[in-house]
């Protein structure tokens, strides 16, 4: 996007969607840049509207190729496809979370450090793992008790990337 602007391309979203799609899946949901729900490989996109929360994200010392966790034999493949109505209305859960929970010890770790103070949960494949708040003040309160072992930030969430909103 940033080069499409410092080159004078001129290509609009949709041509960049296609383009950010033979990078890999989900980047055309970053180009598009707004709170969506993104289904295939992340082309099929629904315009969500959230209420704009505050997170805690861990970040474990590792990387965790999601190939891997799609070729897992023991991944769950049997979950029902659901609507994103369908999806907002039931409590989250992450098919791919009990594999990588098993596999890779340190974000099992960094999993039941967080349990001990808000709910949290997988980002996709990993390795990141997330808590949620209303407040600012609540995310940062988080933050003060990690342990020296554990890195971690806050971020608000958006409906529009601020980047989306420099560029166009």
């Amino acid at each position: 996007m940033a080069l499409n602007v410092q080159w004078c391309c001129g290509l609009d979203v949709a041509t960049l969607e296609n383009l950010g799609l033979s990078l890999g899946a989900d980047v055309p949901l970053f180009i598009r840049g707004v709170a969506a729900f993104g289904e295939g490989v992340g082309d099929q996109l629904t315009l969500a509207s959230f209420v704009e929360k505050w997170y805690f994200v861990a970040v474990p010392p590792i990387g965790i190729e999601t190939r891997s966790i799609f070729n897992d034999p023991e991944l769950k493949r049997d979950s029902p496809r659901r609507s994103f109505s369908e999806l907002m209305s039931l409590p989250f859960y992450n098919d791919c979370e009990p594999i990588v929970r098993k596999r890779f010890s340190i974000v099992e770790k960094h999993i039941l450090w967080l349990l001990k103070y808000a709910p949290c949960r997988l980002t996709g494949t990993g390795s990141c793992v997330f808590s949620e708040f209303d407040d600012e003040a609540s995310a940062y309160q988080l933050l003060s008790k990690i342990p020296d072992w554990m890195h971690g930030f806050v971020a608000r969430g958006v409906q529009v990337s601020p980047l989306y909103r420099a560029l166009w």
